[in-house]
């Protein structure tokens, strides 16, 4: 098995849920998260001072799946997330050793 964490653009959520959801992945975990790379912030007018805005708003998905999905799930969030321009995103791919569902106490694929 295997953990995904996409970071993207907010607005770009719900595209991406909905067609991880065609492929056959039913759960995930979202976050609401800040932060930045190249895209490095920028600057805003509040009430007439300008001050930098250093962390970006993003949206953390994080799916545990089965490794037979992994390439279609990538694929799917690279082609749905994907604008072309700075500050897309990143996708994290991690082994999972164990999973626990605690209300059953299936464990592996049949917890996921």
């Amino acid at each position: 098995m295997k953990k995904v964490e996409a970071i993207i653009k907010p607005f770009k959520l719900d595209d991406v849920r909905e067609s991880l959801a065609e492929i056959g992945i039913t759960g995930m975990t979202v976050l609401e998260v800040k932060g930045f790379g190249r895209q490095k912030g920028h600057t805003e007018l509040y009430r007439g001072a300008e001050y930098m805005v250093d962390f970006l708003p993003k949206v953390k998905i994080e799916l545990v799946i089965q490794d037979e999905l992994l390439e279609q799930a990538i694929d799917v969030i690279v082609e749905i997330a994907r604008t072309g321009k700075i500050g897309d995103g990143k996708i994290f791919v991690t082994d999972v050793e164990r999973v626990i569902r605690i209300r059953t106490g299936e464990e592996n694929e049949e917890a996921v």
